[in-house]
């Protein structure tokens, strides 16, 4: 294995890391903002108003994208590491 296609490797992995946070990172993006604007809205300042929801719906969201991320990692899998061990 050269240099080149462990660079290539990382790479891959590095935007499979990206694709699987993604949905995340941009739920708890989402409800932060309409949470922190409910807040301003509101005058109400309670910390557990902001960790609630944001935790739930990330939890709701993780388990609706599984099959994908799965499915990501299984096909990264075959495609770099198991040509790597076969050969």
């Amino acid at each position: 294995m050269t240099d080149a296609e462990i660079i290539d490797v990382l790479r891959e992995y590095l935007w499979a890391g990206v694709w699987i946070a993604s949905p995340l990172l941009i739920t708890a993006l989402v409800v932060g903002v309409i949470v922190g604007l409910l807040q301003a809205l509101t005058s109400i300042q309670e910390l557990t108003l902001t960790f609630v929801p944001k935790l739930v719906a990330m939890l709701v969201t993780f388990t609706l994208c599984l099959g994908f991320s799965s499915r990501l990692m299984l096909s990264l899998f075959e495609t770099t590491v198991d040509k790597y061990i076969a050969g």
